[in-house]
Formats: C-alpha cells, structure tokens, sequence
C-alpha cells in the first residue's frame, strides 16, 4: 500500500518540537530529535501551538498574518518550516505525539473515537467523558514531566476547562497551569511566565481557529478574521518575551473543507456498514472496528467504493507502511481493523455513533494529505 505522506515522528514531525526546544535550554536530550535538527541556544522558551493552523492554509492565506509571513522568510534555511502531524492528523492523537515526544503507536491516542479494548464502547479522546485513567492509558512520562526532572519550570497556558481534562493529563501533564479566559490573557499569562524564572519553557494552546475552521470553514472570512487575530498577538507575545527567550510557534494538523452533500453516512449505507460493529477515528479518517472475520470483506466493500478517492488499508497494513511509528502491543487493539484515510474533498459519518453538531462541521481533518498533514514550524530565536 502506497500513501502520499508517511509522518515523521522525528526532528520532522510534531513529536520533535519539544524535545528540540528543551534541549536548547541547555536541557537533556529527551530524544534523537535533539540532536538530528538542533535549535539555537535560549534560556528561556515560549512554544505556541495554533489548533487547526495548517501550513498550506497558513501560505495560501498569508495576507491574513503578516507577522507568521514574515517570521517564516527570515528563518534560517536549516530549520524546516514545514513539519508533519502524525497519524491520524487530529487533536487527539497530535496531543499525545507533541507532549509525549511519541509516535501514536506507542503513547496510544488512537484517534478522535477509539474503542477501549475488550469493550462494545466508544469514547472520545477530546472530551474524555466515561474514559479511563489517563494515567492507566497513556503512562509513558510526558516531555514536561522529564523537563521538570531536569531542573526546567514548565508552565503551561490555555482555558481553564483544559487544566484537568483527561488529555491534559494524559500527554501534557507535569506542567503548572495558568488559566485565560481569551487570547490576549493569555499572550500576557505565557509573557509573564518566561520572565518568571532564570530558565523556562512556557507552552500556550489557543484553539480558536480550529474553532472557526470548523464551524465556518476554512476558506471561510471568519477563518481569515480569527487569524488576523492570532498574528496581532503573537507579534505582540514576541515584543513582550525577554531577549533571552526564544519563540516557536507550530500546530497540530491542517484541515479540508467538506460540503453536506459530500458526506456519506455509514448508518445508512448497507454495504459499508456490512461486518462493521463500530465505527471509530474521525470523517476524513474512519477507523473500523470488524465483526470477527469480517475484515477482509470490509477491506474489499471500502475499497471498491473508495477507488482513488481515499486510502484503505488493514491494521497490519497500516502498521508496516510506519504511519503510526513504532508500535506498543499493548496499545494496538486500540487501533481499527480497517483504516480509512481519504484523499478528495469528502467524508465519513456514523450517525448512530458521532455527534450530528461535529457531523455538521464544515472544517475537517484525520487524513493523510498535505492540507491535513502539514504544519508550520516557525522558530524564533533569542535576540
């Protein structure tokens, strides 16, 4: 099976963004990220992560953010703008790989839907309602925790509804937390915390313009206004930080707009719901969790109606092509069946099983192409 886009889950990929930026505060080398691409030396280190912001969105909507344009052309030509998510391109699982410094095949935030392991049930990663012990399901030390150890305060920034969450704590803990109620709050939060200590990293989540992106699309004037937005502030976040500090700004998956009209509803459709007990992951990446020995007949049904339209390939498949990285046994029941991951402009639903608000969202991700997989990495250095 040929995909267009195997994630990396080194210096190229999400998963390297922290440990490259503890280890240029003098820090240990948490993983060979590290050392394959090193970022200039900081004392101090803010690391913003844009929900949604994806790095061809981000170009073909430049006008909109002058400040991350014109960060992004004068940065040294040996750091990659450009890195990949990891699969699936959603939150959840971009979560797990950016604090755990993990592919998702071994910290094991399978998806936005995942079914725990010898259950009928689904839950969602996002939310975290009737989970499991994050601690239990993800247990593999976060980058922060191991920043903490090595003497680095870390303190991160975000809603307050985040500071507990069931995936704060299970990819981002260790980290102290400071709760905003907006955007500007927060850009002054995240300031105030670098000044803080003689050496530290901050991290700030905003989600607004995956909010926006969602809700109004991403080629929508609401999308272009919340970026707009996001780059008076993160100019104004870098006037603020000390000399010292450097500013590294990046995101967790891109995302595609997908009409109603291009949506098809397994529920309702015999022949794809044929041998599926339970459809898990996300529209763009559906994982299928078969009825024992129906696999390979859900592997065909897919196919044949898929075409060149998407990807479909076996958990093994998945699994030996390196789009979940290096995987855990423990973790790969988690995982579907059958993967899906689709190429054009359309999507997958289970309306028995996912939310109609998140089915009617026009903004979606969880794919392999480029709009999905690619985000920016934009590094600032210390001045």
């Amino acid at each position: 099976m040929t995909v267009a886009t195997v994630p990396a889950y080194d210096a190229g990929g999400l998963a390297g963004v922290l440990p490259r930026v503890v280890a240029s505060l003098d820090g240990p080398e948490l993983t060979p990220a590290a050392t394959q691409a090193p970022l200039p030396a900081a004392t101090r280190a803010v690391v913003v992560l844009v929900d949604g912001l994806g790095a061809q969105l981000l170009r073909a909507r430049s006008g909109h953010a002058p400040f991350l344009r014109q960060a992004t052309a004068a940065q040294d030509p040996h750091i990659p703008s450009v890195l990949t998510a990891g699969f699936p391109s959603t939150t959840a699982t971009s979560m797990g790989t950016f604090g755990t410094g993990l592919p998702p095949g071994t910290h094991g935030l399978a998806g936005y839907q995942v079914r725990v392991p010898g259950t009928d049930r689904l839950f969602n990663e996002l939310d975290w309602i009737d989970g499991p012990d994050p601690l239990q399901w993800q247990p593999r030390p976060t980058i922060f925790e191991r920043a903490v150890a090595a003497g680095i305060p870390v303190t991160s920034v975000g809603k307050g509804r985040f500071e507990d969450s069931g995936l704060t704590r299970s990819a981002l803990r260790g980290a102290s937390y400071r709760a905003a109620r907006d955007l500007p709050s927060a850009v002054d939060a995240a300031a105030a915390a670098s000044r803080a200590a003689d050496r530290s990293l901050v991290y700030l989540y905003w989600g607004d313009v995956d909010r926006a992106g969602h809700q109004f699309g991403c080629e929508s004037w609401q999308w272009g206004e919340t970026v707009e937005q996001l780059d008076t502030e993160l100019r104004r976040l870098r006037a603020l930080l000390p000399d010292d500090a450097s500013l590294t700004i990046t995101a967790d998956h891109g995302m595609i707009d997908i009409p109603d009209s291009a949506k098809t509803d397994v529920a309702t459709d015999p022949e794809l719901r044929d041998g599926v007990e339970l459809v898990g992951g996300e529209l763009r990446g559906p994982q299928l969790y078969c009825r024992p020995g129906a696999a390979a007949d859900v592997l065909a049904a897919w196919s044949e109606r898929l075409g060149d339209d998407g990807w479909v390939m076996t958990r093994d498949d998945v699994v030996a092509t390196g789009l979940l990285g290096a995987v855990a046994p423990e973790v790969l029941p988690r995982f579907g069946d059958v993967f899906v991951a689709v190429r054009s402009a359309i999507g997958f639903t289970d309306t028995r099983v996912m939310n109609p608000r998140v089915v009617a969202l026009i903004g979606q991700h969880g794919s392999l192409t480029d709009a999905e997989q690619q985000v920016p990495f934009i590094h600032l250095p210390a001045r």
